[in-house]
């Protein structure tokens, strides 16, 4: 019989304010997710991952679209529904492990069962049966403190497993472990890939790549090999490109002038700052492969030009190093 269980997410959008700007990681998304899969959402620091992870659990609430898991539409929970959903449909594994310091490895998988009502004797059982299943029988009665960063790992997994959840998120569980530490957790994470349930795992950690069945990159792309400048043609006002959007090119101006904005969460713009004739802007996002961190639009008739990172250096016979690049104009 086929396994019905499934996650969809479709047009998602989220939208936060960080110091008074619109930050929005997450725009029109879509992604469905198959039982037993182990997905990666690849990419560096601030490309959304945690965004999504949270948006999925149920903790953060999307501006638009839906998140499907199973039968449930997590964006129409609401009151003791969402509560309900986060106890028994997600498990999150956290990077920080988030175990309580004075309770051993054994109290602490216990512990949210004995927070849902289950008596002692059951969620002790059951903790222990978790804690045989990640390998830490004999480091059961052992606080935090006296575990290693990938036994203490492996004790946050058994603990996001109590309720036995369809749905396991781990956001960056391999980025305190060194290459010893990592190897069981690794393999725990692709044991826990089984029909019925759907790991999603958020990580800038490439050591994962061969476990998955699915990545989904969510940072840009950028072009190491050289091609041909684009030049672009705006009338005033015209938009080059928009905070949010994914970034390739570095850009200079040949005519005109281009202001960048950054935009608030009350619906205001902010001017960064303009660049004229010979001035180049636009350059972290293909550094770093972030988002454009402001929006990019001409004052008058304007003509730019843009090239990657790697040819606007060799354009200029290296006169912009990447130090330079760096204290360039904003994005």
């Amino acid at each position: 019989m086929m396994d019905p269980f499934s996650v969809g997410v479709h047009d998602l959008t989220i939208e936060y304010s960080s110091g008074g700007y619109a930050v929005r990681p997450i725009d029109g998304f879509d992604l469905d997710l198959a039982s037993g899969e182990l997905v990666l959402l690849l990419g560096a620091s601030g490309c959304g991952k945690t965004t999504l992870l949270s948006a999925l659990a149920g903790i953060l609430r999307p501006q638009s679209g839906s998140i499907t898991v199973g039968a449930t539409d997590v964006t129409a929970l609401r009151g003791p529904a969402l509560t309900e959903y986060r106890r028994g449909t997600v498990g999150v594994v956290f990077q920080s492990f988030n175990l309580v310091p004075s309770l051993s490895a054994l109290e602490n998988v216990a512990m949210p069962l004995l927070l849902a009502g289950v008596s002692r004797r059951v969620a002790r059982e059951r903790a222990s049966a978790l804690i045989d299943r990640v390998e830490l029988t004999e480091r059961a009665g052992h606080k935090p403190s006296e575990l290693s960063g990938g036994q203490q790992q492996r004790v946050a997994i058994a603990r996001a497993l109590v309720h036995d959840p369809p749905l396991v998120l781990a956001d960056e569980p391999t980025a305190h472990l060194d290459y010893i530490q990592v190897e069981g957790v690794l393999r725990l994470l692709r044991e826990l890939a089984t029909p019925g349930r759907v790991v999603v795992v958020a990580t800038h950690d490439e050591r994962l790549l061969p476990l998955a069945d699915r990545v989904v990159e969510l940072s840009p792309r950028v072009r190491s090999h050289p091609r041909e400048p684009e030049m672009c043609e705006l009338d005033a006002g015209g938009v080059l490109f928009r905070q949010g959007d994914p970034g390739e090119l570095v850009y200079v101006v040949d005519e005109g002038e281009i202001e960048l904005v950054r935009h608030r969460v009350d619906g205001t713009d902010e001017r960064v700052t303009t660049v004229g004739p010979s001035g180049y802007f636009g350059e972290l996002a293909p550094l770093f492969g972030l988002p454009r961190s402001a929006t990019a639009r001409a004052t008058r008739p304007t003509t730019v030009t843009g090239s990657t990172v790697a040819d606007f250096r060799a354009r200029r016979h290296g006169a912009y190093p990447v130090t330079d690049l760096m204290a360039g104009a904003a994005d």
